[in-house]
């Protein structure tokens, strides 16, 4: 390694004796070899202050789609928080931007703006609750709805045996200091196991409220709903009342301009849309359907926050959005992904490596496993987590960067070469790899 991280090293230490940990998000500390800094980025490059260059396939944890400093979308930036940044009031492009939502998102008849996606799903389980005068929550075992505490469960465990029976899960806490009591709000499910679900209904369904979902389980194993899961859901809300939530922070405008529930050809009854949204700024949205979102209307339900809905955020998301319906850039992030994929399958097998490559395209997952599909979190915790590390501390000294837990995305400025060169270099990198 030499002195290739020397700068970032000196910078973390410094950062260290103001900010805990020397970080502001508790994963930016597992990058390789520690914490790096960086001071540019343009497209689909970044750069530290060591003066490394990488070919960056992490995309700010996914919403570059355009990837880094889109020039319409800086541009836009600017010109909008000329006029001010925040008013504390209604401004005119926060209306364009929702009618334009509204336009694309087949759930969204009606919407509030947020800053993130953890605020904009616990608004969506108020809603819920008001609602239907129930108070749980069904979630399923490894997928990510934001860092609060009632969503902070069932994210880390030692072993799938310790998760217990698919028919009593075990959740984990994620953090120390976590509030025992949240524990009580949800009841834990694996994915993917229509029976599981129909049998805790059955039981259950007068004290549920709503069943949240990630359309794809990105953040463990970007593990795809089986054929006809997500219909499964939507049937069983509309049987026992139930709110349908489906959290679309990652595939919003990733896997379609409308989502994956335009994808999947399932319309939920509520929908948060966040950091795939504003290109790097902090926005997000709940959106749904009228009978729903209808009590925030009425001030049934309240929902606030000062700093909804900026000039600058609403002026990003806007342009991103236009931009993405302009340029119609998805059938090629997606034959990229898919191309992209391949290379790496081949380039594992010809290294004598059991790497597991799967997702839609616009993002996927790379696991050292001899599992041929993860079809749920259990699965992805069989994989050899010591070799991923290997691999991705090995692609980020040869100048690609991805993100820790093996997951890439793909965005709309990525090329043909770079693709190639990702191949290449990660051929040199398992072939290295004992």
């Amino acid at each position: 390694m030499g002195n290739r991280y020397e700068a970032s090293a000196r910078m973390l230490e410094r950062a260290k004796q103001v900010i805990a940990g020397g970080v502001s998000s508790e994963f930016r500390k597992y990058n390789h070899p520690h914490a790096i800094f960086y001071d540019r980025a343009m497209g689909s490059r970044i750069w530290d202050i060591d003066g490394n260059e990488y070919l960056d396939f992490t995309l700010s944890q996914g919403p570059l789609i355009l990837g880094h400093s889109h020039p319409e979308v800086l541009q836009a930036v600017t010109e909008y928080s000329a006029t001010g940044q925040m008013y504390a009031g209604q401004h005119l492009r926060e209306v364009e931007l929702a009618e334009l939502l509204q336009r694309l998102i087949p759930s969204a008849e009606l919407l509030r703006f947020c800053l993130d996606g953890s605020e904009a799903v616990q608004t969506a389980f108020r809603v819920a609750r008001a609602r239907t005068g129930r108070r749980k929550f069904i979630r399923f075992e490894g997928h990510y709805h934001g860092w609060l505490d009632n969503v902070a469960w069932g994210l880390s465990a030692p072993t799938p045996q310790a998760m217990g029976p698919l028919e009593q899960p075990t959740a984990f806490p994620w953090s120390q200091g976590i509030s025992p009591m949240s524990r009580e709000e949800f009841i834990i499910l694996p994915w993917n196991d229509p029976e599981g679900l129909r049998r805790t209904l059955a039981e259950h369904h007068e004290d549920v409220a709503a069943i949240i979902t990630e359309a794809v389980m990105c953040n463990n194993g970007c593990n795809l709903p089986a054929p006809g899961f997500l219909q499964e859901i939507r049937t069983l809300c509309d049987q026992y009342g139930i709110a349908f939530i489906m959290d679309e922070v990652i595939t919003g405008f990733r896997l379609s301009l409308s989502g994956a529930q335009t994808y999947f050809n399932v319309t939920p009854d509520m929908s948060v849309f966040a950091k795939a949204m504003g290109s790097g700024y902090p926005i997000s949205a709940v959106v749904g359907r009228r009978e729903w979102m209808s009590l925030i209307a009425e001030s049934k339900v309240i929902h606030a926050g000062t700093m909804n809905a900026g000039q600058p955020s609403v002026a990003a998301a806007l342009a991103k959005i236009s931009i993405l319906e302009r340029d119609a850039p998805h059938a090629r992030m997606f034959a990229l992904g898919q191309r992209l994929m391949s290379g790496l399958r081949q380039a594992a097998a010809d290294a004598g490596h059991q790497m597991l490559v799967q997702g839609p395209g616009p993002m996927f997952v790379t696991a050292f496993t001899d599992r041929d599909v993860f079809r749920d979190y259990r699965d992805t915790l069989t994989a050899d987590r010591a070799r991923l590390g290997r691999f991705v501390a090995g692609m980020h000294d040869a100048g690609v960067r991805v993100i820790g837990r093996g997951l890439w995305y793909i965005s709309a400025v990525h090329t043909d070469a770079e693709i190639d060169h990702a191949i290449s270099t990660a051929r040199d990198v398992l072939a290295a790899m004992d």
